[in-house]
């Protein structure tokens, strides 16, 4: 399914949107989810609050309220501040491997009372950023974002970046001096 916020992009990053929108559809427990770029910049987005990112809705609803669930909880909804949360994590953890010197950081996951994070390496310091309910199985959940990582991986160029990039500056709603 090709939404319609993905008309105008190229086939790679309507590619992504899709394996993006399989991610969040098809893994039970998944609240949102955010590909952040390696300056910490929200590249791709599941939060149905966003316009280029609906393609995690089914018919307008959010995926966790079309399966019975409540709507998504935690990091305030958006995956703005989720993708915020996964650069910070992601900058934290390089920092801690370089002390180590165990070598490049794959994948990380924090299990909380109520949820779980998971952050794991795309391409050239490139995030996936997983928030996920406290009944997700997180074997499952880190199983299917190293199938996108995969699948995304060599595709996620500097070019397509910037595209993605652009798509979502060209979508934002324009700042009105308030925050919520």
């Amino acid at each position: 399914m090709t939404a319609p916020s993905t008309f105008g992009l190229s086939s790679e990053a309507r590619n992504l949107h899709w394996l993006l929108t399989n991610l969040v559809e098809e893994v039970p427990g998944i609240q949102s989810v955010a590909v952040v770029s390696s300056d910490g910049l929200l590249l791709l987005s599941s939060d149905p609050d966003l316009p280029h990112a609906r393609t995690h809705s089914r018919g307008g609803t959010p995926v966790a309220e079309s399966r019975g669930k409540r709507p998504a909880k935690g990091p305030r909804g958006s995956s703005a501040d989720l993708a915020t949360i996964v650069s910070g994590i992601g900058s934290l953890t390089v920092g801690a491997a370089r002390l180590m010197e165990f070598g490049g950081v794959k994948h990380t996951m924090i299990a909380m009372e109520e949820g779980s994070l998971f952050v794991m390496s795309i391409s050239d310091g490139s995030l996936l950023g997983v928030h996920g309910s406290a009944e997700c199985d997180m074997s499952v959940v880190a199983y299917h974002m190293a199938l996108f990582v995969g699948r995304a991986g060599h595709v996620l160029t500097p070019e397509l970046r910037s595209e993605l990039r652009k798509s979502l500056e060209s979508q934002e709603p324009r700042s009105t001096g308030s925050t919520r």
